[in-house]
């Protein structure tokens, strides 16, 4: 009877360990674990003839969609048509969603007010931004950082 009480206790111990992650102000939670939440599904289109996978955002994340979130990561060398965009990763440019074998969630658009600032291949900078989700548009990524700004190159 113990047990099954104790198992109680720590399973609500871990949900609100859970609500309280997401309810700290941004940039004092770790943001790549808030993006690793979301789940991805395949989904056909037909403007491009294949298929990509698409976010589904729960109302936590969605709670955070234009407040200012701070994301450090790798900066990864695209040509992107957009000057005032970067791309940045939770890994190496060797081990990204692009290059290697991990998922959407973690890169990251950051789009800036005015030109993208110059950055080295792989150099770890921290960006704050408003975030933007996109569940959509398979011309951008799925979160963005809008109004960026540079913290630490």
């Amino acid at each position: 009877m113990y047990t099954i009480a104790l198992k109680i206790c720590l399973i609500s111990a871990l949900c609100l360990v859970a609500e309280v992650a997401y309810a700290q102000p941004p940039g004092k939670i770790d943001t790549w674990e808030i993006f690793a939440t979301v789940k991805f599904t395949s989904k056909y289109y037909k403007q491009y003839k294949d298929y990509f996978l698409t976010p589904t955002f729960d109302a936590n994340l969605r709670a955070l969609e234009g407040t200012d979130m701070v994301l450090s990561g790798h900066y990864m060398p695209l040509d992107l048509p957009d000057k005032k965009s970067i791309i940045i990763s939770k890994y190496t440019y060797a081990a990204c969603f692009f290059c290697g074998g991990a998922g959407p969630e973690s890169v990251a658009e950051i789009q800036f007010t005015k030109t993208a600032p110059r950055f080295k291949a792989d150099q770890i900078i921290t960006i704050k931004g408003k975030l933007k989700l996109n569940d959509s548009n398979v011309d951008h990524l799925n979160f963005i950082l809008t109004e960026a700004e540079v913290i630490k190159p």
